[in-house]
């Protein structure tokens, strides 16, 4: 190839990675114990060889422990790599700098895995033909008014999903399957199911090839990017034009898009490790950088890295500098991309010092939530890690919310009929205050949830009994073994009636309890449309059918989608249900009734000593005059129970949902609704009845 020449200055050591300007573009990389440093320019992201080789000097291009260069007239569109030469001592310094390997910038906007080869990047010497590349982008962006949106938590309704997974089969009919671009053409269905928030599976540029060697023989790769190499980049594989870096454009596409539609956006941020794994994992920009810095690494012999996430090495996250990179890579979503929140995956290995020990006020959380910026930013804590710590109600700091596990697994047990359970559920479903109130939190504290990415989906949850992970290929030995689950009969598929009615009734369970309850609720993307994963209950690396929404399940399971529509509006229609404050049982003096009162089948008389209750009954007061009351009754015994209803002054309670039943007759809404013209109700087996009250 024509080789080019353009002309160099020393450059600025602020802002870090590629700034193009009016003359050229400037690009700065840190690295505090490099000797020797090279930028790589690329005419495209497939080029084999690059058109300039610049090399940077000390006494001119190096600040402090920037080193930095300014390219005259270089276009944008331009790719390039850097390459670094320093100590290589592991076990005694733990540098492992490569003076061969091409490096991605940890600040890049845009990146191409076009040519990508993690094989290549584990061994040692030159990956030129193998690496990946960074663009040079144009940040310029028409955002027509957009901001991001200021949904309070209490109203907030979560979905969780996966922008390749969410439009990747055939039956999503989009022109752009498995991208921003087809997530942003299934907008009008989000609206129409009623969520407020859409929280995607890591949408920052990750390494589809990070799986177990077996997993890679089967050609499957890492599908639900819990690999993070370049926290600035949107995922190339979720582009429609990666190779011409048009990444950020893109994204910024799809958040303006579901601004629009009054949707806010939460990325699930992995902060806690990156794809370069363990030892013998590959070189590709933080290792080859300074991976003493970035990196636990064991006291002794510094080869050997310190695993608190279970995928081979843990972030330093309390190093000054890497703290710093995390805040200010977090602003800038917010900043230039307009996220309205984030979820952080083992959040808590955030928590752990540079010796791994538990910090009482970490500094990076604290960070985080004392940043202006992120003031007003939704922050989620998975608040445990893969070592052991758990601090579901203990995380440090006091504006985040967190994923409840307790809640999760209450209602699971609750719903496949274990007993004993109701006392325990009563408090989850009022917002666990015993968790979260001693500390000065608040029911939005609690992210509520039954099913995740992680785990089974809701309808496999009624269909197995145990974990079918083989196409896995790690032998079934992976994914969670205690899934608190209950087949209603069967293994996985049947023709059954009664089992699948069961199955399907167990669902509306869930989903009425979960929106019934006081807390932020989060489902998982599917489950309104009973979508299976044929008893995987660990689809990381299963980019297929396997894990990738059916949209003809519309249709076939129209009947549970309508419910949990209904459902979702019935939760937005009662203020009650969504409380920023804990309920407290006193007696509110304008209503002459408490703003909850827990029952059994008879009223005033809840279950709380009898060890064998699967019945939990409560009245729950309209926030005010002008909202309806409502009674719930949860009867998950094997029983139909007739229950007593209480007598409120001057209303009369109408039947609003009953699961045993059948569409559309399980969920009424409001204008159809009848009096009862009575004071008892028959409640079936294993299902939720609600009655809401008018004037």
């Amino acid at each position: 190839m024509q080789k080019k020449e353009y002309k160099v200055k020393h450059g600025s050591p602020y802002p870090a990675g590629s700034r193009p300007n009016a003359g050229g573009v400037n690009f700065s990389i840190f690295s505090r114990y490099a000797e020797h440093v090279e930028l790589l320019l690329f005419e495209s992201a497939d080029s084999e060889e690059p058109f300039q080789i610049i090399t940077l000097e000390k006494e001119s291009n190096r600040t402090f422990f920037s080193w930095h260069i300014y390219v005259s007239k270089l276009p944008i569109g331009t790719w390039y790599t850097w390459r670094m030469e320093g100590p290589d001592r592991a076990r005694e310094s733990g540098f492992r700098f490569d003076r061969e390997k091409h490096l991605v910038d940890p600040w890049a906007r845009a990146v191409s895995q076009k040519r990508w080869s993690r094989k290549a990047a584990c061994l040692p010497g030159d990956n030129s033909a193998t690496a990946m590349r960074c663009a040079v982008i144009n940040n310029d962006y028409d955002w027509e008014g957009d901001t991001p949106l200021r949904i309070s938590s209490n109203k907030s309704i979560i979905y969780e999903l996966h922008v390749g997974g969410f439009t990747r089969h055939p039956s999503s009919n989009v022109a752009n399957p498995g991208t921003f671009a087809g997530l942003i053409e299934k907008i009008p269905y989000l609206q129409q199911l009623g969520i407020t928030h859409v929280e995607l599976l890591p949408v920052m540029a990750f390494d589809e090839q990070d799986v177990p060697r077996n997993t890679y023989d089967r050609g499957l790769k890492n599908y639900w990017g819990y690999s993070t190499h370049s926290f600035f980049s949107p995922h190339p594989g979720y582009c429609v034009t990666p190779e011409q870096g048009t990444h950020v454009q893109e994204f910024r596409d799809l958040v303006k898009a579901l601004h629009r539609a009054g949707i806010g956006v939460i990325m699930d941020v992995v902060f806690n490790h990156t794809a370069e794994a363990g030892a013998n994992g590959p070189v590709i920009n933080f290792r080859g950088i300074g991976g003493k810095i970035f990196y636990h690494l064991d006291k002794f012999d510094k080869s050997i890295f310190r695993d608190y996430t279970g995928c081979g090495n843990t972030v330093n996250a309390n190093h000054p500098l890497v703290a710093r990179f995390i805040i200010s890579c977090l602003e800038y979503w917010v900043r230039e991309m307009h996220v309205d929140g984030f979820r952080f995956d083992l959040a808590s290995a955030l928590a752990r010092g540079e010796g791994g020990e538990v910090l009482q006020d970490p500094p990076v959380l604290w960070g985080i939530e004392l940043s202006e910026q992120l003031a007003k930013t939704k922050l989620i804590a998975e608040a445990w890690d893969a070592a052991g710590l758990y601090q579901v109600g203990s995380f440090p700091g006091y504006r985040w919310a967190e994923w409840n596990g307790r809640y999760r697994d209450i209602v699971r047990q609750f719903v496949r009929g274990d007993k004993g359970v109701i006392n325990e559920l009563a408090t989850r479903i009022s917002g666990s205050s015993d968790i979260y109130e001693y500390k000065g939190g608040l029911p939005i504290s609690s992210v509520n949830f039954v099913t995740c990415h992680d785990g089974f989906t809701l309808y496999d949850l009624f269909s197995y009994n145990h974990k079918h992970n083989d196409a896995n290929g790690e032998d079934n030995r992976d994914g969670c073994n205690n899934n608190i689950s209950f087949n209603c009969g069967t293994e996985g598929d049947t023709d059954d009636t009664s089992i699948l009615q069961l199955r399907r009734k167990k669902a509306k369970n869930v989903f009425a309890i979960l929106l019934l309850s006081q807390g932020v609720p989060m489902l998982l993307a599917g489950d309104e449309l009973l979508h299976s994963q044929r008893g995987n209950n660990n689809g990381y690396c299963q980019d297929n059918e396997i894990s990738w929404i059916d949209w003809t399940r519309t249709e076939q399971n129209a009947d549970i989608l309508r419910f949990v529509q209904l459902m979702i509006a019935l939760r937005k229609r009662h203020p009650s249900i969504m409380r920023r404050r804990f309920l407290t049982g006193r007696l509110i003096e304008d209503r002459k009734m408490p703003d909850i009162a827990w029952h059994g089948a008879e009223i005033n008389k809840p279950l709380w000593h009898d060890p064998d209750a699967r019945l939990l009954a409560y009245t729950l007061a309209g926030a005010d005059r002008h909202e309806a009351d409502l009674h719930i009754v949860m009867n998950m015994s094997d029983q139909n129970i007739m229950v007593e209803l209480p007598e409120i002054t001057a209303r009369t309670w109408c039947l609003a949902l009953d699961t045993s039943l059948s569409s559309p007759g399980d969920i009424i809404q409001p204008e159809d609704q009848k009096p009862l013209g009575h004071s008892t109700y028959q409640v079936s087996s294993q299902s939720v009845v609600v009655f809401e009250n008018t004037f």
